[in-house]
């Protein structure tokens, strides 16, 4: 999933790994986002902002055991090319019946 992020097939992944329902962050604006098409229009909106990558750097289940935590190295590419932030975050999945990602949340570190 973070490797098509990166690219212009991010929208192809969608219906196969986020529930229809999927509760998503927007870092952006401190607001939560529901559904595929509000998280579609967000990265249509970060990309037209500039292009974001995310590289993803360890996998873990949680400390509950039902949530996967990716932790991961936000960065930008550049004219002059990629640059990277110097700390991670973490990526926290839940995920729905249908083994579809039902929410996502953004821990800083």
């Amino acid at each position: 999933m973070y490797e098509v992020f990166s690219t212009d097939r991010r929208d192809t992944f969608v219906p196969h790994c986020l529930s229809p329902e999927v509760d998503w962050p927007n870092v952006l604006d401190s607001i939560r986002l529901h559904g595929h098409e509000e998280v579609r229009a967000y990265w249509a909106r970060q990309f037209a902002a500039g292009h974001p990558l995310v590289r993803l750097e360890g996998l873990s289940l949680d400390t509950d055991g039902t949530r996967v935590v990716a932790t991961v190295r936000p960065g930008q590419r550049t004219a002059t090319g990629e640059e990277w932030a110097d700390g991670t975050v973490e990526h926290v999945y839940s995920f729905g019946g249908d083994g579809l990602v039902s929410r996502m949340d953004v821990r800083q570190l």
